[in-house]
């Protein structure tokens, strides 16, 4: 075997070990963050978590703040991956069409997909506690910056467009973010409170006969809205047409007059 070919092997041998110490740190640092937020949590403890010494962990992430960083961005990352393909077909269909249906499918898609987060996405409790403690605005902001660059802003700038081009209003609009926060808040109770939402409707477990009644219930839900908005749209237009040219009409014969 030649001298090359050990090289490289050794070489990729020690990034995939380097690889797996930094994620197992990671994981290790999100724990603890998530159990004892980050002013509590400390790198001697996460270290000693994740199998390593504290020199290992000066070494991936120079210190708390840097670690805490790529906590945040390993979650956006891995959150992004179920987003992308959503996000990528509501912006096609937002630029390809102005069927009210075919718009309204889009963002049911993207519904589907954060009702599956929600409700579906085994995690620990100490994870829901990383970004209940992050969403409490208790740790360093750095977290919110990448979830929303990463994640949430895209989702929510696509969201907010399909529902203005649905409703004919603009993404800015504050009825616009209402109705897209009316839309969304029919799920977040099972993420946000489950065991609350669990005891009121009697079940013991969640299967995947009950996701679907959970999810065709909201959809539906969901359609009406945004079809009953749409319609709203079509009776205001000729309204705000009439009003328009008679303000029009009365600033001429005012003119005239003078």
């Amino acid at each position: 075997m030649s001298e090359t070919k050990r090289l490289r092997r050794s070489t990729e041998s020690g990034y995939a070990r380097g690889e797996e110490t930094r994620l197992r740190i990671i994981e290790a640092a999100i724990d603890l963050f998530g159990e004892r937020g980050f002013v509590a949590a400390s790198t001697r403890e996460i270290a000693a978590r994740a199998g390593v010494n504290a020199p290992a962990l000066q070494y991936y992430f120079e210190n708390k703040e840097g670690v805490y960083r790529a906590c945040a961005e390993h979650l956006a990352s891995e959150v992004w991956v179920k987003f992308e393909p959503v996000v990528r077909s509501g912006l096609e269909t937002l630029d390809t069409t102005d069927d009210v249906a075919r718009l309204i499918e889009a963002f049911v898609a993207i519904q589907d997909v954060m009702i599956d987060k929600a409700m579906t996405t085994p995690s620990a409790p100490t994870l829901k506690l990383f970004f209940v403690r992050e969403q409490g605005g208790q740790e360093p902001p750095i977290a919110t910056e990448i979830f929303q660059q990463r994640v949430r802003g895209p989702l929510n700038r696509v969201a907010l467009a399909l529902v203005a081009k649905i409703c004919g209003t603009t993404p800015d609009d504050p009825r616009t973010i209402l109705r897209l926060l009316t839309l969304h808040g029919q799920f977040m109770s099972f993420h946000t409170a489950p065991r609350s939402v669990m005891t009121l409707l009697g079940w013991s477990t969640m299967d995947a006969a009950k996701i679907d009644l959970v999810k065709q219930t909201i959809f539906a839900n969901t359609r009406s809205l945004l079809q009953l908005w749409s319609v709203e749209r079509e009776t205001a237009a000729p309204v705000r047409q009439s009003r328009a040219t008679h303000g029009k009409e009365k600033a001429a014969a005012s003119r005239r007059k003078g």
